[in-house]
């Protein structure tokens, strides 16, 4: 049942009516989606969001002539389970493949996103759309899945977690393979990553434009996720002996990273606007987890690897001329699930016979027609067996079997543990966190197999927070 897992208020059979009667019940129109995931963002690492060592003046444009959230949320803290919450519109840990945390690039088991599965591309491509992915897959591996084996027409990008942004291989060395394909093509193509995937978008985007047709496109940069390459280097950090390596970078370099992006999000936006496309086309940005070692998260504290706000709390902005007012701000706790029945209400389109979201259609807020509604998050992550809920203003907290209870509202760093003074909710929630947790996959236990720091978060909850 839609919902049960999330508390969303929403049956089943009442969302499948929202889906039929929401923002595109206004208009036959169908719109097109274009959907913009960076990877190891921070919450604040934009100037929109509170970053003031550099500007981001293209995705600030994008805020200023859309909405933007406060109170969006990654599924998880690390990148492939979150991209199976996004694909499927549900907890990634109903799949064995968002058990992977992440997903190893030379698994030890044949795994990824089940071929089978309903998606947001396969869904709406089997609505008449035309479906690309352009950038990061990283689920699962050939020849057994694919984007295109999920509902992509077409790919271009890598399958793996990260490469590096010149060679575009899995490792440091020449005998490293390179990971960048079009299709099931390998590639050996020059160029700085981030800018050969703003290229392909903007060439896939004009030829959508030619057909006149629905489209949804998923732009899914590598940035700012390490290795720290900048586009003026020309070669690796020289510090950076391995893609895993945590030696070099720096926030000169972060910040040039991030401002690569931004130039070529702008790109993308022009094109929008020069083909006629923009006010048709909903634009969402946002980040797969929250940001790494040169990240901002203020006001929260965390990173990528834990499920602090840090780590959690991701930029969120979403445009839509035809139908999104400018220049608001939501309020409205989202998740990363929840993009799928949201673009599947826009777009008039049912989810398949039995599919059942975990997600909810947000387009009652981006509207600023709906109240705040109180529902509840639920994560899970392996490495220092961290658990955690959100309900409300408050933050249930599990780490190696120490619990705290935090007021996100009066204490967003979360350092007042008030499970003492809060002793009843502090229980209620732990015993609707377990509920949660029986009704998903149990936890994988094949141990940490990607080599991101496992031993530096193990080594930072030695010792429990107060």
């Amino acid at each position: 049942m839609l919902g049960m897992a999330i508390r969303s208020g929403l049956t089943r059979r009442q969302w499948l009516a929202t889906a039929g009667t929401s923002l595109a019940g206004a208009s036959r129109k169908q719109p097109n989606f274009l959907f913009i995931m960076a990877d190891d963002l921070g919450y604040a690492d934009l100037s929109c969001y509170g970053r003031r060592d550099y500007s981001t003046p293209h995705l600030d444009r994008l805020a200023r002539e859309g909405m933007r959230f406060t109170n969006a949320y990654a599924n998880a803290c690390v990148c492939s389970p979150t991209r199976v919450a996004l694909m499927t519109g549900r907890y990634q840990q109903r799949l064995p493949v968002g058990l992977e945390e992440p997903l190893a690039t030379r698994p030890r088991l044949n795994l990824g996103l089940p071929p089978g599965h309903p998606t947001l591309a396969s869904v709406l491509r089997g609505a008449g759309y035309r479906t690309a992915l352009v950038g990061k897959w990283h689920l699962g591996y050939l020849p057994d899945y694919s984007p295109e084996k999920s509902g992509y027409e077409s790919f271009y990008g890598f399958r793996s977690g990260g490469v590096d942004y010149y060679t575009h291989r899995l490792g440091a060395t020449a005998e490293s393979a390179v990971d960048l394909w079009d299709g099931d093509r390998r590639l050996e193509q020059p160029g700085y990553l981030t800018d050969l995937l703003g290229n392909r978008a903007v060439a896939q985007l004009r030829e959508f434009g030619r057909e006149k047709k629905p489209f949804l496109m998923n732009l899914h940069f590598s940035a700012p996720h390490w290795p720290w390459q900048t586009p003026e280097d020309g070669q690796a950090d020289p510090a950076m002996k391995s893609l895993t390596n945590f030696e070099g970078g720096s926030e000169a370099r972060y910040a040039r990273m991030v401002g690569r992006m931004d130039e070529q999000v702008g790109r993308v936006l022009d094109v929008l606007r020069q083909t006629g496309l923009d006010r048709d086309t909903v634009v969402i940005f946002t980040s797969d987890n929250g940001g790494e070692r040169y990240s901002d998260t203020w006001p929260y504290t965390g990173r990528k690897t834990e499920l602090l706000e840090g780590g959690l709390r991701v930029p969120a902005i979403v445009r839509w001329p035809r139908k999104v007012k400018s220049g608001g701000v939501v309020r409205q706790p989202a998740m990363t699930m929840d993009w799928m029945p949201t673009f599947l209400a826009m777009a008039g389109v049912e989810g398949p016979r039995g599919y059942a979201a975990d997600g909810i259609d947000l387009s009652p807020w981006l509207t600023g027609a709906a109240p705040v509604r109180e529902r509840a998050f639920f994560w899970r992550h392996r490495y220092a067996a961290q658990r955690a809920m959100r309900e409300g203003k408050w933050k249930w907290l599990s780490i190696r079997g120490n619990t705290f209870l935090f007021d996100l509202e009066a204490d967003p760093q979360e350092k007042a543990n008030r499970k003492t003074l809060e002793r009843d909710r502090e229980k209620r929630m732990a015993a609707e966190y377990a509920r949660w947790e029986a009704g998903m996959l149990p936890e994988n236990p094949q141990g940490f197999t990607h080599g991101l720091g496992a031993g530096e978060v193990a080594d930072r909850y030695a010792n429990p927070l107060p």
